[in-house]
């Protein structure tokens, strides 16, 4: 999943984006409310991250744009009002969820995992393709019963080729929803990432899941 964080302290910024990607979440990270602005604009995010207090642009008029254009991705605010009426402002601009700080990160991810449940109804909370078990809230998987050793990149790259089974994915589409604006396009580290899960996922199984589609891609499938 690819989120677009919007947070101007450095110190809470480096704190989500550490524990974000640490979880698997490819992460963008915008400083004010019109960097926020273009990054949604050219980037698909399944989730934005949006505090209140930024420059040029604020929480409320980034969230409220971003409706108006037509943008669906669910908005999570973080403020450190406590005030009802802001957090009705934030809800009446278009956010789904409101967060105070200070606040527990595990709180955080509980609502990012309620928040992208609710806006992608084809994510269960295990998916099953042949002997493979994956536990999208565990972010664990096993073969035949088997625990596989995953990093968190190596889990990404596996659950979104999951969750799109029979689709052949273009590294473009990989790139955009598994990793984030650091990512060169121009690298073979999808291919990469590929080979490891091929090595983890398939070798020793009669049925392979993982298949190349020879100028197009790869597909995730057990027929």
């Amino acid at each position: 999943m690819r989120v677009l964080l919007v947070e101007d302290d450095t110190r809470i910024a480096s704190f989500i984006l550490k524990g974000l990607r640490e979880h698997s979440y490819a992460v963008d990270h915008a400083v004010d409310g019109e960097e926020a602005l273009f990054q949604a604009e050219i980037n698909p995010y399944d989730i934005l991250i949006l505090d209140v207090n930024i420059p040029l642009v604020s929480g409320f008029g980034v969230c409220r744009q971003i409706r108006q254009s037509g943008g669906k991705m669910p908005i999570l605010m973080l403020t450190a009002r406590d005030a009802v009426e802001d957090r009705v402002t934030g809800l009446d601009c278009g956010a789904d969820d409101y967060l105070i700080k200070p606040f527990d990160f595990k709180e955080l991810l509980a609502r990012l995992r309620a928040l992208l449940r609710r806006h992608l109804e084809i994510r269960p909370d295990q998916v099953v393709i042949d002997d493979l078990v994956i536990d999208t809230r565990a972010q664990v998987a096993k073969r035949s019963g088997v625990p596989v050793m995953l990093t968190a990149k190596e889990y990404s790259l596996l659950e979104f080729l999951a969750l799109n089974r029979g689709r052949v994915l273009g590294r473009a589409e990989i790139a955009e929803h598994v990793w984030d604006e650091r990512f060169d396009p121009f690298s073979n580290l999808i291919e990469v990432y590929i080979k490891r899960l091929r090595n983890k996922i398939d070798d020793g199984h009669h049925v392979r899941l993982i298949r190349t589609r020879r100028g197009a891609g790869y597909s995730f499938d057990d027929v």
